[in-house]
């Protein structure tokens, strides 16, 4: 589903991003661990298709990523930013009907109700957003992602504010979405979560590539010794 060879980014003279290579085939649920100031939201901002690479190439279905492909291929993708992006006023079904109509969503009506089921949320179409709490916005945010039935679906640490119970409700979401052939690049300071969910693991250190391995390999009661290890106690990693 998405392949990488050697992805660079280059701002200025300041190199953000250097020889990232990946293979994530359908299906698969991505977790990228690294320090603050990594490179890993630029790093998903150009999975995603909201900036370009300086250097190297990008697939995603089979298709080379190009100025010719990239608007067509924003439309399997769905996208959850450490903003929720809903508005206040608003309640979650005029949120998702709103965003529906940006995506272009035939069904938009069928769609609402079902998305909002995926997360949770049925019981809360006609409440305003200004009502929910941190956790319920995020849900209904991840509802905004899915609204079109995306593909691909990246997410840049979406556990975020959120509390013990929220932060499990909202992994088995994301589990659930896993089991619909849906790619899944996640973000995340949490390792316990971010090992649960992932079929395969990356860290990021200084704009490279310091450590992947496929999940099955990753002994997670080793891993934050590891994680220090590989990104050698850089101030901001995960707690």
């Amino acid at each position: 589903m998405i392949r990488a060879e050697g992805l660079g980014k280059r701002i200025g003279d300041r190199q953000i991003l250097s020889g990232i290579s990946l293979d994530l085939p359908t299906g698969e649920f991505l977790t990228i661990f690294g320090p603050n100031g990594a490179g890993k939201t630029t790093l998903l901002r150009i999975l995603c298709l909201l900036t370009k690479a300086s250097e190297g190439r990008l697939w995603i279905d089979g298709v080379t990523v190009d100025d010719d492909s990239a608007q067509a291929l924003r439309r399997s993708i769905g996208v959850l930013s450490h903003h929720t992006y809903l508005y206040d006023d608003l309640t979650a079904a005029e949120n998702l009907r709103f965003y529906g109509r940006m995506y272009g969503v035939a069904d938009v009506d069928r769609r609402i109700p079902e998305a909002l089921e995926e997360v949770g949320l049925a019981l809360y179409f006609h409440d305003p957003v200004r009502h929910f709490s941190r956790g319920m916005q995020q849900r209904l945010a991840i509802a905004r992602a899915i609204l079109h039935q995306p593909s691909l679906l990246f997410l840049d640490e979406p556990y975020t504010g959120l509390d013990p119970q929220g932060s499990a409700v909202l992994s088995r979401i994301l589990a659930r979405l896993k089991t619909d052939r849906r790619t899944v690049v996640m973000i995340t300071h949490n390792f316990e979560e971010g090992l649960s969910l992932a079929d395969q693991v990356m860290i990021l250190s200084r704009g490279k590539v310091v450590y992947q391995a496929p999940r099955g390999e990753v002994d997670r009661a080793a891993f934050p010794a590891e994680y220090l290890a590989r990104v050698g106690g850089v101030a901001g990693c995960p707690s």
